[in-house]
């Protein structure tokens, strides 16, 4: 899941400014309803969960069934672009190589921090359990099947058959083919790709358009899983929503600080410096949660902070494109969050998976606001571990806090990897305010 950066790609239909609000209260409505009707006796409360359950799987199936073709498509895509970005010059190719870089420390730390965040906050015992008992319905076997044991993890990672592990669900060795073409595709010259990725970002766009029309339907969906689990969980289900959102925007907070500290140490900016240079771009991205709608004020503090023109012209717009550097943690935090809400417990093979996934995907992470890519964006790295996605259709009311995070740590690394690859640093530039 990532804000809303600059993309070739469509905004999909059916999304209006009120989609976040409409959502929230399909949430919160859904959990009240399903609250009032878990005392009464099962002849009543039964019928209603089940025809619930009904509509809101439906739903569900429909929104996963772009997950396999839309990751495929914008990770052969993005990767693509990110090669031809760093070939257009050695600035270009230095960002990549910072943006690549970060993608995976980005994906361990959340895979690490999730876990302690938990340990040390957990999700109240009886909110789990309520929780729990809220989604008894939930298979857990087919993404459970999907993880690899520890003797076939390594021979999974390449697959003998793309298709058969696309229809499996088996996403590591799909992704790892993906990554591959589209490395070997970015080789061919460009008279005879530009067909092949047509292609490819075509699909993307279809993709896309079919998430906008499913999205048309996400309050009623939405509405009838949490009237699901609220009527499994009781008031448990409310408290456990707070929790969520804490924990998954914490994530957000530090990787934001993680930033501060790249522009402070690596590119040698004093603090009160980078702080006042910045300050407009944090702003806006509180504001609209979209980087591009950020880019004018990241590109006055660039300046600001006397990072030259030429450089802060072709890195942050290629940021802006291709860096989601919040979004490995904040996505791989969800899906672990999910899997500690349902007791599910990660191998280390698991893990490995899914930090690939949440690497590797954030390449070609669509580029449109969170709550249009938040099932597709995490769906895959849920799958990796083992954790089942249907709470994702529920989390995805709850992504426009979170998603502000989100927002906000990718402006700041953006402007501060910007800083540290341009290749003319002022004798200054640490000078303090």
């Amino acid at each position: 899941m990532v804000d809303a950066n600059a993309a070739p790609t469509a905004r999909p239909a059916g999304l209006g400014g009120k989609s976040a609000l409409l959502l929230l209260a399909a949430l919160v409505g859904g959990l009240v309803l399903g609250i009032a009707v878990a005392g009464m006796g099962d002849g009543v409360k039964e019928p209603l969960v089940q025809a619930a359950a009904l509509i809101g799987g439906l739903w569900l199936d429909a929104l996963r069934m772009t997950v396999i073709p839309l990751i495929v498509a914008l990770l052969v895509v993005g990767v693509v672009g990110g090669a031809d970005a760093a070939r257009a010059g050695g600035l270009a190719a230095k960002a990549v190589a910072w943006f690549v870089g970060f993608y995976v420390f980005s994906a361990v730390f959340g895979a690490v921090m999730t876990p302690a965040l938990l340990a040390v906050f957990p999700l109240p015992q009886a909110a789990a359990q309520a929780l729990q008992a809220g989604l008894a319905g939930v298979d857990q076997s087919a993404t459970a099947a999907a993880v690899p044991t520890v003797a076939d993890f390594f021979k999974t990672i390449i697959p003998p058959n793309p298709i058969a592990a696309a229809a499996n669900d088996q996403i590591l060795p799909l992704v790892f083919f993906t990554a591959i073409f589209a490395f070997a595709l970015a080789k061919v010259e460009p008279a005879r790709r530009v067909g092949v990725l047509g292609f490819f970002e075509g699909v993307s766009d279809a993709m896309l358009r079919v998430i906008g029309w499913v999205l048309w339907l996400a309050p009623v969906g939405v509405l009838a899983l949490a009237f699901a689990v609220g009527a499994g969980a009781g008031g448990s289900a409310l408290g456990a929503v707070v929790h969520y959102v804490l924990i998954i925007s914490a994530l957000g907070v530090v990787l934001t600080i993680v930033g501060f500290g790249i522009a402070i140490l690596v590119a040698g900016y004093a603090p009160g410096r980078f702080f006042k240079a910045i300050t407009g771009s944090m702003v806006v991205a509180l504001s609209t949660r979209s980087s591009l709608a950020s880019l004018p004020a990241m590109l006055q503090g660039a300046a600001d902070l006397r990072i030259p023109q030429r450089d802060a012209d072709v890195v942050l717009p290629l940021a802006v494109a291709l860096f989601r550097a919040t979004g490995p943690a904040m996505n791989i935090g969800v899906a672990l969050y999910v899997a500690h809400w349902l007791g599910v417990e990660i191998s280390w093979t698991g893990y490995i998976a899914g930090i690939a996934v949440a690497a590797m995907a954030s390449i070609g992470a669509v580029s449109l606001p969170g709550q249009i890519s938040f099932v597709t964006s995490i769906a895959p790295i849920s799958i990796a571990l083992g954790v089942p996605i249907e709470p994702l259709a529920l989390l995805l009311a709850l992504e426009t806090i979170p998603d502000t995070f989100r927002t906000l740590g990718n402006v700041v690394l953006d402007v501060a990897v910007t800083g540290a690859v341009s290749e003319e640093q002022t004798e200054d530039s640490g000078a303090a305010v």
